[in-house]
């Protein structure tokens, strides 16, 4: 293997990929050399060797609006005061009484009479919500919109959907958001056209006030807040922050310098994860290019939640940064198509730290080596794979911790595995990519986000039953969010090793027939279903306006709670308690890989998932061949699919 070494004059801190030169022998462009071996070049004259390098980010698609212009006054207005997030049942009667309090002429709606627009649809999207909302503005003449309240990840958007929707249409708007929450309000609402979004801070968070905290801090801060963000002009600075500069080709010199340079010069535009990086030079990039049939300038997908237009270059970029390999390019791309499924997103911008993870089937896994064993994430083609999707969440589709992925104590890296197919076979069950309609030998990553990693269960107990019994007891303390506090149900993805599936599989001859007994099996006593849901209510504290028996009325309908015998896991001389089924059909991925050593099972709560076709160009074995890896038709599973258990 080799590595692109870059030599240049001073001359490249300006010039674009086009107009390189070589100035004299020490200044050729590129070395290639053997991997530790000594680099035989004579250094420039600082002593060190200097990159010119490419941009990895994708640029927007979404043109700025001209921002609506404020009121004079709120007088003889119509005020619509919306949204319902985060003790808004508090905030918002006050801030209705303090208008009319001011302004007795004006009137104020509710969210009730308007409705709001939920989170404003990508570029080309049609949502009923958000035409409703403002078909709602135009006919009841709102004249001013505040919205609120923004005080989680996956909240603020939603909220900041009604302030996008209302300026789009030339009404004014403000979003209410604590804190560490102003950023991705500002960020969101630039991301989807409106450059000076304006925002009225909460002094903390919401749900930890009392409620004469709310009212008091409503009154004396945040309600000038409101009527200021309303009625000052926005000014020629605020939306020149925001104005974009993405001009010339992408392909062009961003930076000319050291190594630390580089690295220092990445963190601060925000294009790295603050580990080292590997240079993207324009020879280095172009290497990547050789392993797709896809032009350098066709675009992959126009991905969420930047609405950036990510050409094959840019794919290609965040790869050599990643320190992959060029062969994985295909994958590369793959992958990136899949980050944009609203099924896997939807979750990213959480407080609650989702991880985003892939996993990889088909020949092309075991031909480029990417681990399905011992301590697969930990190998070297899953960890540049893994640094890759964190790479390209950032440069490619937008999400950066503290503007809008929000998670309260932060995130793991991205991880990377496969499904070991061939164990699949032998047992006699479909891998995963074969349940989704694939066929065995195509090849497919999937992406999909966790809330935990690294907490697994080893059965002692070969009886198939009694393992479909720890596994549903796992899944049903496992559901969203801890204590099971979040929705009643949540994806899963659930990774077992080879000898636990081979003694699942001589009861389940279907992945579908073991999904049927956890379903029956995984449930959950109603009792500390509303005790989770109650007093750790990821939102809004539903003590405001329900005691607790009210609460259990209804989770009890809203979530089918039947009189079952008691759990086996639980002692209990009870015959039958209340309960509540805690798994879905369709919301769990079954995958046999890790240590075929050992007996283990982990089950993982997060998001959705999405899967996509890798495709490999044309030329593909002739390329792999020049670097040493065998025909790719070597890595074929020759099985009839008769032999695989269908649904």
């Amino acid at each position: 293997m080799i590595k692109p070494i870059l030599l240049s004059c001073a001359l490249l801190a300006t010039a674009s990929h086009a107009q390189r030169i070589v100035c004299d022998e020490t200044c050729k462009l590129e070395f290639q050399t053997p991997i530790g071996e000594k680099d035989p070049f004579i250094a420039p004259i600082s002593g060190e060797v200097r990159y010119a390098v490419v941009s990895p980010v994708g640029r927007g698609t979404v043109d700025m609006i001209d921002m609506a212009p404020r009121l004079k006054t709120l007088e003889g207005k119509t005020i619509a005061v919306v949204g319902g997030s985060f003790m808004a049942s508090v905030t918002h009667p006050e801030i209705k009484k303090l208008i009319l309090e001011k302004y007795p002429t004006a009137k104020v709606l509710v969210l009730d009479e308007v409705g709001s627009a939920g989170v404003y649809p990508a570029p080309g999207i049609t949502r009923r919500k958000k035409d409703e909302f403002q078909r709602r503005l135009r006919e009841l003449g709102v004249d001013a919109v505040i919205s609120g309240n923004c005080g989680c990840g996956l909240c603020t958007p939603k909220e900041v959907g009604s302030c996008i929707a209302a300026e789009y249409i030339g009404v004014p708007s403000v979003a209410i958001a604590a804190p560490g929450f102003v950023k991705e309000v500002c960020y969101t609402a630039v991301n989807n056209g409106v450059p000076a979004p304006r925002v009225a801070e909460y002094p903390g968070a919401f749900t930890a006030h009392t409620r004469e905290e709310l009212i008091r801090n409503t009154r004396e801060i945040l309600w000038p807040r409101i009527e200021a963000a309303l009625t000052a002009p926005v000014t020629s600075e605020e939306i020149e922050v925001n104005i974009r500069r993405d001009r010339g080709d992408v392909r062009d010199d961003v930076f000319y310098g050291t190594l630390r340079a580089v690295n220092d010069y990445f963190r601060d535009m925000k294009w790295s994860d603050g580990l080292p990086i590997v240079p993207p030079v324009y020879e280095a990039v172009a290497e990547f290019l050789k392993y797709t049939d896809q032009e350098w300038d066709e675009t992959v997908a126009v991905l969420p939640v930047a609405h950036r237009d990510t050409k094959v270059w840019h794919v290609a970029v965040n790869g050599v940064m990643a320190g992959c390999r060029p062969e994985y390019m295909p994958l590369l791309i793959a992958m990136t198509k899949a980050l944009g499924a609203p099924e896997f997103r939807r979750t990213l911008a959480s407080t609650h730290g989702w991880i985003p993870y892939s996993w990889f089937n088909g020949p092309v896994t075991r031909q480029l080596g990417i681990s399905s064993g011992q301590g697969e994430i930990s190998e070297d083609a899953n960890m540049m794979l893994g640094r890759f999707m964190g790479l390209a969440l950032m440069n490619l589709a937008g999400y950066y911790v503290g503007d809008n992925r929000m998670a309260t104590f932060g995130y793991p890296q991205s991880w990377c595995l496969a499904e070991d197919d061939k164990a699949c076979v032998e047992i006699g069950w479909q891998p995963y990519h074969v349940s989704q309609g694939y066929g065995l030998d195509e090849n497919t990553v999937t992406v999909s986000s966790a809330l935990m990693w690294g907490n697994n269960m080893a059965p002692s107990t070969t009886d198939p039953q009694r393992i479909m019994e720890l596994m549903a007891w796992d899944m049903a303390d496992r559901c969203q969010f801890a204590l099971g506090s979040g929705r009643q149900y949540t994806n899963r993805t659930v990774l077992m090793t080879a000898p636990v599936a081979r003694n699942l599989a001589a009861s389940y001859k279907s992945l579908a027939s073991l999904e049927a007994d956890l379903i029956r099996c995984a449930r959950r006593p109603l009792k500390e279903r509303v005790f989770a849901n109650y007093y750790a209510n990821p939102g809004s504290n539903p003590a405001e306006k329900h005691p607790i028996n009210h609460w259990r009325g209804h989770i009890s309908r809203t979530e089918n709670a039947e009189n079952t015998p008691p759990p086996v896991w639980y002692d209990s001389d009870m015959e039958t308690m209340m309960t509540i089924p805690t798994v879905k059909e369709g919301m769990t991925a079954f995958l046999v890989t890790g240590d075929d050593s050992r007996n283990k099972i982990q089950i993982m709560p997060g998001g959705g998932c999405a899967t996509v076709r890798i495709e490999l160009p044309r030329q593909w074995n002739a390329l792999t061949g020049a670097l040493g890896y065998n025909p790719i038709e070597d890595y074929y599973i020759t099985v009839s699919y008769t032999h695989l258990t269908l649904p």
